[in-house]
């Protein structure tokens, strides 16, 4: 999956589609706020994605256990 496949998850003014897991807000402006998607809303169907931080490509994994995994 290429890095842009999830800019539209990631822009502050995408209005919620119905498909959206509860636990994802908006990003949002301002002192203190931090950003929350679920894990399901990135990765999608997929187990895993890439995300492109500072041009440097790091890959969240989910394991066969369940648990997620970012790695560079």
């Amino acid at each position: 999956m290429r890095a842009t496949a999830l800019k539209p998850l990631l822009d502050a003014t995408m209005p919620p589609d119905d498909n959206r897991n509860s636990d994802s807000q908006p990003l949002r402006d301002g002192p203190g706020t931090i950003a929350r998607y679920a894990v399901s809303d990135l990765l999608r169907d997929a187990r895993e994605a890439i995300l492109v931080h500072n041009g440097a490509e790091y890959r969240l994994r989910i394991t066969a256990n369940g648990r997620l995994i970012l790695t560079k």
